[in-house]
């Protein structure tokens, strides 16, 4: 058995099995989005219980589009989440064929870890940083110097602000498996991981910086557990290595156990010592 497809295909066939692929990722995309507008009242009620439990109950649009459009955004971004299984099935059944059976074992769970690693931090967001969030933001409201501050976000405004939490967090929840694609890869190593804890601290800032609102409880609600993933990173590369030595010095062992059991080989002339002829 062969642990690569070796028929070769002109590159014509290669872009016609991209196309197909790449045909099957729009029609379920735009499957998805119709049943996802249908629904995209009660996801939008799904998404604003954060800011419902913030004791925030209103909501404005001052655009006459804004709330239509609102829906559109609704049912796109939930049809990304939907879809998203659809659309790795197809990646990767582009991408397999060319890569060995030791590749496809070593990078097949990073795929399958990718959806659950992503809901984790939208959890996140969705359970935690948003709600502390929005509490501290609407807590300026009140009496400025006479005059009632009241806070009146827009329908448009709040689903960017969650559409940001929820891919942000998502997207850096992934963290643990890059730095281990990188690792397996021999791009980096754990040593060097080790060792550039300061400069991790700093991108974990930037990053959270880029992904969330532009307010300093946002980034930091961002910033804490990207750091902790990136440690989560270091302790998983260990674990898998140690796992790695010991399943190595198992096999060595057993081989050794076999020979053992074996016996010596014999030696050339049917074991005699001193030749093949007659003692």
């Amino acid at each position: 058995m062969k642990d690569i497809d070796e028929t070769k295909q002109p590159l014509l066939e290669h872009l016609v099995e991209l196309r197909r692929r790449l045909l099957w990722c729009l029609a379920t995309l735009a499957i998805t989005f119709f049943i996802c507008f249908h629904f995209a009242q009660d996801i939008f009620a799904v998404l604003v219980q954060p800011l419902l439990h913030a004791g925030q109950g209103k909501l404005i649009y001052t655009d006459v589009f804004e709330a239509f459009f609102t829906q559109v955004k609704v049912a796109i971004f939930a049809a990304l989440m939907v879809s998203f299984p659809v659309i790795a099935t197809q990646l990767w059944r582009f991408v397999a064929p060319g890569l060995y059976a030791k590749e496809k074992g070593a990078f097949l769970p990073f795929l399958l870890a990718t959806p659950v690693f992503f809901a984790a931090g939208a959890s996140f967001a969705y359970f935690l940083a948003m709600p502390w969030a929005l509490h501290f933001l609407l807590s300026f409201q009140g009496n400025v110097g006479g005059v009632q501050q009241e806070a009146l976000p827009g329908v448009g405004n709040y689903l960017n602000f969650v559409t940001h939490f929820l891919f942000g967090f998502g997207a850096a929840f992934l963290l643990p498996i890059l730095l281990m694609i990188l690792e397996r890869a021999g791009l980096v190593t754990r040593q060097q991981l080790a060792r550039s804890r300061r400069y991790a601290i700093v991108a974990a800032a930037v990053v959270a910086g880029v992904l969330t609102p532009p307010d300093a409880v946002s980034m930091m609600l961002l910033m804490v557990p990207l750091y902790g993933l990136y440690e989560f990173a270091i302790l998983a590369i260990r674990v898998t290595h140690w796992r790695a030595a010991r399943k190595a010095a198992r096999s060595g062992s057993a081989v050794v156990e076999s020979q053992t059991e074996e016996g010596p080989e014999a030696p050339p002339g049917g074991g005699r010592v001193g030749g093949s002829g007659p003692i």
